[in-house]
């Protein structure tokens, strides 16, 4: 893998991982927008609920916003620990992707 390449496959992962981010973040804000909207029903189950799911998502969200930066972080270094060991072993990464190709293969004829 040229030094280019992996330039791009770190920032594939990269993309990968804040692509990831962006749809749960679009996920709360559904849920968010889902229980506001059952607002104008004051049953007291019903409100409860609406109570316990919100503090649900405010909880996830505070956690979401600690995490992104090291899910990004881990990403990349997953990335690169993956790059010098295919550079340091490159007959055994072809076969070990051949390897896996021919599982693949059985797995999908079947």
């Amino acid at each position: 893998m040229t030094t280019k390449q992996s330039t791009t496959a770190y920032e594939g992962v990269q993309v990968h991982s804040e692509q990831l981010i962006s749809d749960f973040k679009a996920l709360m804000m559904d849920a968010e927008e889902l229980i506001k909207a059952t607002a104008i029903h004051e049953d007291g189950l019903l409100s409860t609920i609406r109570s316990k799911t919100l503090d649900t998502l405010n909880h996830a969200k505070e956690s979401l916003s600690t995490m992104e930066g090291t899910l990004s972080e881990k990403a990349t270094v997953v990335a690169k620990g993956a790059d010098e060991f295919v550079h340091r072993n490159p007959w055994e990464s072809i076969g070990v992707a051949a390897g896996l190709g021919l599982l693949i293969g059985l797995f999908i004829r079947r």
